[in-house]
This record gives C-alpha cells, sequence and structure tokens, in this order.
C-alpha cells in the first residue's frame, strides 16, 4: 500500500482508460467550446498573474484568519457570472466540514474553482475537474489544501500501521493516502503531520506531472501549484514546498 504510487491513469480499468481517450470525450471538449474571449470575461479582476493570484489568497487567508472579512455582493456577482466563469485560482481541498476554501481565502462567486475529496488527493475525476478549469477556464494557479488533524490522513495511518479495518468504500481512501504515510514513516517526528504534509506535496507534485494538460503548462511556467496546509484553531493557511 505504500509502494510508490502509480498515476491516475494507472490505477483505473482499462476499459475505462479507452473510454476517456475515445472520440467521446473529443466530442464533450468540442461541445464546450473555446474559453472566453477577453471581451466576455465575467470577473476581469481575476485575469491576474499566478504569483498576484497567490497573493490575493493569502491575503485573504489573513483577513479571514483575523476577522476582518470583507463584505461580498453575492447577488452582483451572481448577475455577472450568468454569462459564464473564470476563476483566478483553483484549490483541491480536503471534504471535511470546518474548512471552506471560499471562506478561508475571503473569496466570492466566480473565484475558486474548487474541487473536494476527503484526504485532498488527486482522483481521476478529480483530475478532470481540474483539467477543465486550466483547459477552459483559463485558471493557472492551483493549490493542495490539507489540514491539521485530517480524519482521512489518521485513519489511513490506523489501518497501515494497527490494522483497523474500515467499512464501505473508505479503504479506497487509504489506498491514494497510503504513499503519504510511507513517505512521512522516513522522518522524524509526528507521523500524522508529516503525513498530512507529505499528501500534500505528493499530490502537487501529481498535479505537475499529469499529463497532457497540466505537464505541459507546468513546463512552460505557465501554470503554478502550490501546497498548503489549513490549521483548524487558527484558521491560517501555511505555504509548504
Amino acid at each position: 500500500m505504500c509502494d510508490t504510487p502509480k498515476t491516475v491513469e494507472d490505477q483505473q480499468p482499462a476499459n475505462r482508460r479507452v473510454f476517456l481517450k475515445s472520440a467521446g470525450v473529443a466530442a464533450i471538449g468540442a461541445a464546450l467550446g473555446p474559453r472566453l474571449a477577453m471581451a466576455e470575461v465575467p470577473k476581469p479582476e481575476n485575469v491576474i498573474s499566478t504569483d498576484a493570484g497567490l497573493k490575493r489568497l493569502m491575503e485573504g487567508n489573513e483577513r479571514y484568519a483575523s476577522g476582518k472579512s470583507g463584505a461580498h455582493n453575492f447577488s452582483a456577482a451572481r448577475e455577472a457570472l450568468v454569462s459564464g466563469q473564470n476563476p483566478f485560482a483553483a484549490i483541491l481541498s480536503c471534504a471535511d466540514s470546518r474548512i471552506s476554501p471560499e471562506y478561508a481565502f475571503d473569496s466570492s462567486n466566480g473565484d475558486l474553482f474548487v474541487v473536494r475529496v476527503a484526504g485532498n488527493f488527486v482522483s481521476e475525476e478529480g483530475l478532470a475537474s481540474l483539467e477543465f478549469a486550466a483547459e477552459y477556464l483559463g485558471t493557472r494557479l492551483f493549490m493542495v489544501l490539507g489540514h491539521d488533524s485530517c480524519g482521512a490522513v489518521n485513519g489511513a495511518i490506523s489501518a497501515i500501521h494497527d490494522g483497523a479495518v474500515l467499512p464501505g468504500h473508505i479503504p479506497s481512501l487509504v489506498e491514494a493516502i497510503g504513499p503519504a504515510v510511507g513517505l512521512a514513516e522516513e522522518k522524524s517526528g509526528n507521523l500524522l503531520e508529516n503525513a498530512i504534509r507529505e499528501n500534500v506535496r505528493m499530490n502537487a507534485a501529481t498535479l505537475r506531472a499529469s499529463s497532457p494538460i497540466l505537464s505541459k503548462l507546468a513546463a512552460s511556467d505557465e501554470l503554478k501549484v502550490v501546497g498548503g496546509v489549513y490549521n483548524l484553531k487558527t484558521g491560517r493557511v501555511e505555504l509548504i514546498d
């Protein structure tokens, strides 16, 4: 379970891989149409560089953590976004109910493209969603957002170390997070904290290397992928390598 992680594509059944590469997907892409022209961009303030986007995220997080979040006019935002969307950042976040990226970064409608799954790991569907953001919405800043005391990571540790038997489909989370636990075991310090960080790093690396869309953008420095860990007590996000 802690072997070198396979690519998302390698983990899928062969017949599904064939389907995803079939003409049907090409037809879906054609139906989605080209990216919005600049004149049609619903939120011009979201057309910013990746560095400016990261600065905006972290400034929003500081306002949130300090209890100084802004007042957002959601009615006006809804009207502006009827024609489309151009989020300046995409967040791969844990599904934990205590974390809401939109709140944590003091953002409004149309600012963030959020994909959530317990354990904030890259699944095939999550990858496809993020590729959609990059290819059709022009999003160029991605963040993998973990958090302290993550139950999904802790569950993976329990299953691996204690032989805990998890019900239903929950073992699939262990399979996805297990490689990060293996990397954390090689480090000194708290195993859970280290595994949470390794899980963020591993999945950020997975996104950068995911072909054909994200790896090409990353190689040309068009795509910036960062990792962060949310502190439940303070509300602050710590950027990690």
